[in-house]
């Protein structure tokens, strides 16, 4: 079983750039696609982005494309988001994750569950504008 721990987080103002990291133990994640999600107060947690075990493809939701980057380092078992924000982003915790493809980042199962293989247990972003 992989363990995933993220950090980075902290105060985005508009302008300004914020990476986020995300360590992995147990397991090495060129096993797995990587993905971002994030949960606003309040509200359902969405996906950010994700990538494939090598690298090769990426995928973004609407809203961050073209700021955010997500890559990966497999052999430092570590994936990154990087968030340029020219406008303020919603202050949300953001939670690492891995699955076992990158469908399996946004298709959820029949029962409505991502069948996801670990998730992290979050970094607080807070926006400011």
């Amino acid at each position: 079983q992989v363990q995933l721990v993220e950090s980075g987080g902290g105060l985005v103002q508009a302008g300004a750039s914020l990476r986020l990291s995300c360590a992995a133990s147990g397991r090495t994640i060129s096993n797995y696609a990587m993905g971002w999600f994030r949960q606003p107060p309040g509200k359902a947690r969405e996906f950010v982005a994700g990538i494939t075990w090598s690298g090769a493809v990426t995928k973004y939701a609407d809203s961050v494309k073209g700021r955010f980057t997500i890559s990966r380092n497999n052999a430092r078992n570590t994936v990154y988001l990087q968030m340029n924000s020219p406008k303020p982003e919603p202050t949300a915790v953001y939670y690492c994750a891995a699955g076992p493809t990158l469908s399996s980042l946004v298709v959820p199962t029949p029962d409505g569950a991502l069948p996801l293989d670990a998730w992290g247990q979050g970094t607080l972003v807070t926006g400011a504008s």
